[in-house]
């Protein structure tokens, strides 16, 4: 909870009779109106609790939108598409009366094949959860958890952007000027998608080739169908409780997508996990990667192998793809930073050199490209957890079992926290000495702690080799058919437009 205590203490204002944190009260020393859970929150005149007589305020005093505000906002402005602008204008938190033994972030999708346990709605579905949840992640934080774990993969990895380069250059072939590639983001899906699955599945897709196999192509419809009825599913949870009986639900359609996904998970983990029994059949030592090691090391069963690596693929691509098409428009728009970056691969690292996972820290201007990018351009603009205890915030009581939004979108864009928040500026991310750390709470994109992003070394591999090898062939340079980029919520930070880019050769 330390985390978040310093991301809403910059979102919260202390009230003026009492400091921004103090001690956890026990129950008997909090005034009734505060141990009460609060049922007063989002409504329009909800009394004001606390004061200095009387002890800490109460949620229902908490400044804020309130439901009707928040109806119009959300469903008749569209306000889910404008999530990260909202968030620089005001916030709010939720009351969702849950409660589990460990710190938990609430849940959206179901954890297994909806066919075994049922087509239960987003967030409500059964889910591995305290000691199993947790068993779970540390027998995959012990494979992907540091650089160095997902180092082994960098081969494969420089195998796959070996072909998404050749793919550009089929791309520019076919264009009027030679140079274009429209619509990025759709190339870089495809990379995204071929990268982390030849990481989990210890095979190839087949996504960069000119025909698609017919599997990869109902697994991409699948991806695409779960994305937009996660949008209609946030509409459904906003809606209020009394309401929800008069509103088409959407759970059907965000089943069947979630059953293509878990079928597609099961048909390649199956085929691989026959290969490796045939090697130990054979009498050989079956080597491999991820799978391979879950398998081996029987630490989780069947069951288990394919919704960990179903959700491991469906949160890989989109969110990997965004980013490096945002990565790309900004070193489009900012040539000077571009240029800055080149030289130091070339001055650190050549011209044509394949980069490893160990090259990676000679190029720190390309780690902090990355970092920049997802400071101004947040995959996930906000981050979701549930208080396992009572909190008091800026003279605020938030009891137990109280849903909170970190909104890090936010916080990236105040010049408290980032001098000069707006502009992009990479250099700020690097160390002013070899012995000094630059790390800054405002900007925390891949979460923090037990439920941070269990792919992160994946997805920044995945990002500073293609960033390196794309610098060293192409100089990229923004085409005259795209303007200035927004960004829209659509349950991830994406471009509101498509981006095309000019990858020009380099001399």
């Amino acid at each position: 909870m330390a985390l978040l205590a310093r991301i809403l203490k910059a979102r919260l204002r202390p009230a003026p009779e009492r400091g921004p944190w103090q001690p956890r009260p026990t129950d008997a020393r909090l005034p009734a109106r505060a141990r009460a859970e609060d049922k007063g929150a989002g409504r329009s005149g909800a009394p004001r609790a606390g004061g200095r007589a009387g002890g800490p305020r109460s949620l229902a005093a908490m400044p804020g939108p309130r439901t009707l505000a928040n109806l119009v906002e959300f469903f008749w402005k569209d306000g889910f598409s404008r999530i990260h602008e909202i968030q620089t204008e005001t916030w709010w938190l939720r009351c969702s009366g849950q409660r589990g033994p460990h710190p938990r972030e609430p849940t959206w999708g179901p954890g297994r094949s909806t066919e075994t346990y049922g087509a239960d709605p987003p967030g409500s579905s059964p889910r591995e959860e305290g000691e199993q949840w947790l068993k779970m992640r540390s027998v995959l934080r012990q494979r992907i958890l540091k650089p160095k774990d997902v180092a082994i993969f960098a081969g494969e990895i420089n195998q796959v952007i070996a072909d998404l380069i050749k793919r550009i250059y089929f791309l520019k072939s076919q264009a009027e000027d030679g140079e274009t590639v429209t619509n990025i983001n759709d190339l870089f899906f495809k990379y995204s998608m071929e990268g982390v699955a030849t990481i989990l599945y210890e095979r190839r897709l087949g996504c960069l080739e000119n025909s698609v196999p017919q599997a990869t192509m109902d697994y991409i419809e699948a991806l695409g169908l779960m994305f937009c009825t996660f949008k209609t599913s946030m509409y459904a949870g906003a809606i209020p409780r009394w309401l929800r009986p008069l509103i088409p639900k959407p759970w059907r359609e965000f089943c069947r997508s979630w059953d293509g996904l878990f079928k597609f998970s099961q048909i390649h983990v199956d085929n691989k996990l026959r290969d490796i029994q045939c090697q130990m059949d054979r009498g050989e030592r079956a080597r491999g990667g991820l799978l391979t090691y879950l398998f081996l090391s029987q630490e989780l069963t069947r069951e288990e192998i394919y919704a960990n690596l179903t959700e491991m693929l469906l949160a890989g691509v989109d969110t990997t793809s965004f980013t490096l098409s945002w990565a790309v428009y900004l070193l489009a728009r900012h040539p000077e930073v571009q240029q800055t970056v080149y030289r130091e691969i070339v001055r650190n690292l050549g011209e044509r050199h394949v980069p490893t996972a160990a090259d990676v820290p000679k190029v720190p201007l390309v780690r902090a490209l990355l970092k920049e990018t997802l400071r101004l351009f947040p995959v996930l603009p906000g981050n979701g957890r549930v208080t396992q205890e009572d909190l008091i915030v800026g003279g605020y009581l938030i009891p137990r079992g109280t849903q909170l939004a970190l909104c890090h979108y936010a916080t990236s864009y105040e010049d408290e926290n980032f001098p000069r928040a707006k502009e992009f500026r990479p250099e700020r991310w690097l160390r002013p000495g070899n012995l000094r750390r630059v790390d800054n709470f405002g900007s925390i994109p891949f979460g923090y702690g037990a439920r941070s992003c269990i792919g992160r070394r994946i997805a920044e591999l995945e990002i500073h080799l293609l960033v390196i090898q794309l610098l060293q062939r192409f100089e990229i340079k923004i085409s005259p058919w795209t303007k200035t980029v927004h960004a829209k919520t659509h349950g991830l930070l994406m471009p509101e437009e498509p981006i095309h880019v000019r990858f020009v050769n380099r001399k």
